[in-house]
């Protein structure tokens, strides 16, 4: 008696354990637990705008203009704006999102200056006019390739570089012959330098 007594105890145990499991388990499946905003109502005729996504790479900065630019309007409905803003977000930078406490937001800027704060490392390795005048041209690279390839990376320096101020600094980056051979642009266009400097490339 005693043994079947302790057997029926431990499988009484056993499906308690088994029940608190499950409804464990559909605990993390429900609406609110896995929503982050589950307060947030959408209003009338409300159409999720097509949001350019950011991946992590980049200004956090500009990601948040461009996204208050796509929901222009809504700056009263914080709730509405710090909701859909994991809708702008794709890959580790939607991962990192979703890991977030939102309890520590209150407000917009709250949630805002958090996804800065962790995307920050962005800014601080951006390109800035020392590291453009040390990109220098591949071997595999032709003059014009290297040329496009330079000039998208300046369009990334901030603050933004002048045209006068352009040419010094693409000048610095070239090669001790090219550079000396280029010197004449200097008051040029960087457009007309460019010009130039595929001459001097050819005659070189």
């Amino acid at each position: 008696m005693v043994q079947e007594e302790m057997t029926r105890r431990v499988k009484t145990l056993e499906q308690r354990f088994t029940n608190m499991q499950g409804l464990a388990g559909q605990k993390r499946v429900t609406f609110k637990y896995l929503c982050m905003f589950p307060d947030v109502h959408l209003p009338p005729g409300f159409k999720t705008p097509k949001f350019e996504k950011y991946d992590r790479h980049g200004d956090p900065t500009t990601h948040l203009k461009r996204y208050c630019n796509q929901l222009r309007g809504a700056e009263r409905n914080e709730k509405l704006l710090m909701a859909y803003f994991g809708e702008s977000l794709t890959r580790v930078a939607s991962e990192r999102f979703l890991d977030q406490d939102t309890s520590r937001w209150y407000v917009w800027n709250d949630m805002a200056q958090a996804f800065v704060n962790q995307f920050q490392y962005n800014i601080n390795i951006a390109l800035n006019r020392i590291s453009l005048s040390n990109l220098k041209k591949k071997p595999s690279e032709s003059f014009r390739e290297y040329v496009i390839n330079w000039r998208e990376q300046a369009a990334r320096v901030k603050p933004p570089i002048d045209d006068h101020e352009l040419i010094n600094v693409f000048l610095q980056a070239q090669e001790p012959d090219c550079f000396k051979n280029m010197m004449s642009t200097i008051a040029k266009s960087f457009s007309e330098a460019i010009k130039m400097g595929e001459m001097v490339i050819l005659g070189l």
